[in-house]
């Protein structure tokens, strides 16, 4: 699936992904796919500028680490992420039933 389609969601599926423990993006990316059954296909670029926007609002902080002779910048879901992800995950249920009475 295209970011385009993400639009708009793409911030909490972040959060989502960052809930459990701490990630680099490519791990990001990798949970996104995995966890969506290969739907949410990423690619490596559409993800930062997302990472950025969440760290300048304090949803996610980061910091690099070296692993296997390679720097990362791993990011980590913030207290004020958790709750951003929380309300998200409200909206999102009304939302979804709101669309399948409509569908239905």
């Amino acid at each position: 699936m295209r970011a385009e389609v993400l639009k708009g969601h793409l911030d909490a599926l972040v959060l989502a992904a960052l809930e459990a423990e701490p990630a680099h993006g490519y791990g990001i990316i990798r949970r996104l796919r995995a966890r969506s059954n290969d739907v949410f296909r990423l690619a490596e670029g559409t993800i930062y500028p997302t990472l950025h926007r969440l760290e300048r609002d304090g949803l996610v902080k980061s910091r690099w680490t070296d692993a296997s002779g390679r720097r990362r910048r791993v990011y980590r879901i913030t207290r004020s992420g958790r709750e951003a992800l929380r309300v998200r995950r409200l909206e999102w249920r009304q939302f979804a039933l709101a669309v399948e009475a409509v569908l239905a």
